[in-house]
């Protein structure tokens, strides 16, 4: 099992605007492709404007095969320009976590 931690620094006073548009447009496809959402939070303390997710997959193999099908639908790809039109995120940083031994997931 892998896990994808998402982090994306919003424009100052944007985060709102993204996360409707997230909420409206990707997390149902998101939801359709990917499944695994562990969670989905927003930065209170430490660095602001980050909104930031993860994701839970069997394998990298897993991942790239459903993130491969999400990216061929066409209403992913008329997110991606709503999300580019909108401009709200300034930085987007993806990891790749492997749980240890004696992780509980």
């Amino acid at each position: 099992m892998i896990f994808e931690l998402r982090t994306y620094t919003a424009e100052p006073g944007r985060s709102a605007d993204f996360l409707k548009l997230y909420e409206v447009m990707a997390l149902p496809l998101q939801q359709k492709y990917l499944g695994g959402l562990v969670g989905f939070y927003v930065s209170e303390i430490g660095p602001l404007n980050q909104i930031v997710h993860l994701w839970r997959f069997d394998s990298l193999a897993e991942r790239e095969r459903r993130r491969s099908e999400m990216e061929s639908d066409p209403e992913w790809q008329a997110y991606r320009a709503r999300y580019k039109e909108l401009g709200a995120i300034r930085r987007q940083e993806s990891k790749i976590l492997k749980p240890t031994s004696f992780s509980p997931t």
